[in-house]
């Protein structure tokens, strides 16, 4: 297993066109890649088709990583390879989520709820350490809740009361849409600098303030741009 410090240096090489670079990557990732496709086995489709799917969400998270995203490179390759995954499954009508999934996800909308009240945040991987679990089972849970019919399918409390997730979730959905969202490769579709503000204001807390003295602009200029950027992202994640 390579360092992450090898990791952004052969993923700087391989977004220079270096091949042999790329291969590193992907031989290392093999198992990462795999581990993903056996959740798609037994739904009649071939292994080798399901790999060489997942494999084109490797070279797609290789060729749009940033280290400006301020997560591990693994942890944002599992959602590009379960987008590639989920389009082809979708298309050839296998989708299909599992109990044990939704059952996740509405944990983890009670968890994300209880963190936004206390003024806290959760991204990915502080999910998969709280429900000790790994980080591909929480993407495939919050998967599983951007889609509507999970959202208003319900579920019971310990009291036998049902309850639908859609009315489970978080107050403060924009912070918590956007700790999703750049899993989902939205940030791929905002500029350089739109999405140098979504990490220093989501993922590393700074102010707007801050943000401004470190971009060289005002305030206000800050406020704006991210208004405008949560709208762009809002239409990107509804429109999926």
């Amino acid at each position: 297993m390579i360092s992450h410090e090898e990791t952004m240096r052969l993923i700087a090489l391989a977004q220079q066109g270096d091949e042999q670079a790329c291969t590193t990557l992907i031989v290392e990732n093999t198992p990462l890649v795999k581990s993903i496709v056996k959740r798609y086995l037994g739904k009649s489709v071939e292994y080798d088709d399901l790999l060489q799917i997942a494999h084109i969400g490797l070279l797609k998270a290789i060729k749009n990583f940033s280290a400006q995203y301020d997560v591990k490179f693994s942890t944002y390759a599992v959602p590009m390879i379960l987008g590639e995954l989920k389009r082809y499954m979708r298309d050839e009508g296998y989708i299909k989520v599992s109990r044990t999934v939704k059952s996740l996800a509405a944990k983890i909308m009670k968890y994300t709820e209880e963190l936004c009240q206390k003024g806290e945040t959760a991204d990915v991987e502080k999910i998969a350490r709280h429900f000790d679990t790994d980080v591909t089972e929480v993407v495939f849970a919050l998967d599983a809740m951007r889609r509507p019919v999970s959202l208003y399918e319900t579920t019971s409390d310990k009291e036998g009361k049902e309850t639908a997730l859609v009315d489970k979730l978080p107050s403060d959905e924009d912070k918590q849409m956007i700790s999703k969202l750049i899993l989902k490769d939205m940030l791929s579709k905002l500029t350089e600098r739109e999405r140098k503000l979504v990490v220093l204001r989501y993922f590393r807390d700074m102010t707007q303030w801050e943000i401004a003295r470190k971009m060289g602009v005002s305030q206000v200029q800050i406020s704006r741009m991210e208004s405008k950027v949560i709208k762009k992202l809002r239409e990107m994640y509804d429109g999926d």
